[in-house]
């Protein structure tokens, strides 16, 4: 049976990014592959099997365009307010918190940050179908 394991990511600064996946969503490094002219770095966290896997072309000096295909990829947390307050506090932008409703009934309750390179990411209050 096929399973998801990773997400992948193209980054113009290597550290920076696993700076910023590792302080705002403790996910550390599990893996990595060097090459020549690019490198593959695998983040996990302690919570899923899941891998985000950042390429860093060696080569790469300016940033990449995302284009308009790209839309958000999401992490569920136990306790919104203070991943929005730890996040704010690591000084990354932070939109607010919004409360998605189906007349009265709550679907999701969520914000979304950038990362260092503007990959939108959207983070959930655990809750419905967001676990």
């Amino acid at each position: 049976m096929p399973k998801i394991i990773h997400t992948m990511l193209r980054v113009l600064d290597l550290e920076k990014s696993k700076t910023f996946y590792k302080n705002v969503f403790d996910l550390k490094e599990t893996h990595y592959v060097d090459y020549p002219e690019f490198a593959l770095h695998y983040l996990r966290g302690k919570h899923s099997d899941t891998e985000l896997e950042l390429t860093f072309n060696k080569n790469r000096s300016t940033p990449y365009e995302l284009g308009d295909g790209y839309g958000h990829m999401a992490f569920a947390v136990d306790d919104l307010e203070a991943i929005h307050k730890k996040i704010g506090d690591l000084g990354v932008e932070t939109g607010k918190i919004v409360e998605f409703k189906n007349d009265e009934t709550l679907i999701a309750k969520f914000f979304f940050i950038s990362d260092p390179d503007g990959y939108k990411i959207e983070i959930l209050q655990r809750h419905g179908h967001y676990q």
